[in-house]
């Protein structure tokens, strides 16, 4: 076993995190707390994962909730297709047979929604199977450790670090180890200015040895994201508010949102609008404007408050409360949510 495997499981003994996951061997919980950590902080997935599995304590229960129903547990954690592949695979499972994940390989790649590192994090955390599962904090780890100068955007380099990682694998506490790297990863090792005095691999780390953290590891610069300037229409007609649901496909997709378009306006044009469309109105006012930060878009929006004097029939007509309990708005809208609460 090299150095490197003794440190890290010392060090994570003695600085694990109390997360509510790692109570468990269930495979199915532990599935669900991997899928729900993809760019989540961890903090704020402890309360959906303790919500999520209070309702869907089951593979079964996963496979048969409505639709609307789970993406409204999901609602505020985002990037809905992990939860629509999560049903995918439950509904798959149960036709096959299963009442919980499968314990190989190639029996969780061939699920929707699960790589390389989902599939080698329940092995080793689920079943303590020594497996090979590389997410960023490897990447950053690693990168460092050995100072690796290949670019981790390109997929070659995915090979480097999974070389390093089998060469350095345990033969027990797989668990353990694999979540090493997430603790140091996010306690120690961290993107900027990493904490190099508390970690207990910063004597044999070559970065650290020429102060040179901050170039592991190595990426290519990412494209630029598209800017997209938005009007967001908030209809209201006596007590209810307008939403319309998402296409099936894209961004998004089958998700509850306010009305809106890829459009600049003012509060002339909405009103030159209702008026030539015949649209009769009480008034119509500007609420503020939001940004929200997608992988590949940036939207900025702009807000209208809309009271109407009839509803409008392209709509679905909500109330707040029932908005509250059975729609699930994507957080790209949640500033005017809040404004609706008011």
């Amino acid at each position: 076993m090299e150095k490197i495997t003794s440190e890290l499981l010392n060090w994570y003994q003695k600085n694990k995190r109390d997360l509510p996951w790692r109570t468990t061997k269930n495979p199915y919980y532990i599935w669900i707390s991997e899928i729900m950590l993809q760019q989540t902080r961890v903090e704020a997935v402890k309360v959906y994962y303790e919500r999520f599995i209070t309702k869907l304590p089951t593979l079964y229960d996963l496979a048969n909730i409505s639709e609307d129903e789970l993406l409204k547990l999901w609602e505020g954690l985002g990037y809905y297709s992990r939860v629509r592949n999560m049903q995918a695979c439950a509904k798959k499972l149960i036709a096959s047979g299963y009442e919980n994940l499968p314990n190989t390989k190639e029996g969780l790649l061939d699920l929707p929604g699960i790589g390389k590192y989902t599939a080698g994090a329940i092995l080793a955390i689920a079943f303590d199977i020594p497996s090979v599962a590389i997410d960023g904090n490897v990447y950053r780890v690693l990168g460092r450790y050995y100072k690796i100068k290949e670019s981790i955007t390109k997929g070659s380099t995915y090979q480097i670090y999974e070389r390093k990682m089998q060469q350095i694998l345990p033969d027990t506490n797989a668990g353990d180890f694999i979540q090493s790297f997430m603790d140091l990863g996010s306690l120690i090792c961290i993107p900027k200015s990493p904490k190099c005095s508390s970690c207990p691999l910063q004597n044999n780390c070559k970065a650290r040895k020429t102060n040179q953290m901050e170039l592991y590891p190595v990426k290519e610069k990412k494209k630029e994201q598209r800017v997209e300037e938005r009007a967001v229409y908030l209809y209201r007609w006596k007590d209810k508010i307008a939403i319309q649901k998402r296409s099936a496909k894209g961004l998004l997709a089958s998700m509850y949102e306010f009305p809106n378009e890829l459009k600049t306006v003012s509060v002339i044009d909405i009103e030159n609008d209702l008026l030539e469309e015949g649209i009769s109105f009480l008034s119509i006012y500007e609420v503020g404007k939001s940004k929200h930060v997608f992988s590949h878009i940036i939207w900025y929006m702009t807000g209208y408050m809309i009271e109407l004097k009839e509803p409008l029939l392209d709509y679905v007509w909500v109330t707040l409360e029932e908005l509250n309990q059975k729609y699930s708005i994507p957080s790209a809208f949640s500033y005017y949510y809040k404004i609706l609460l008011k």
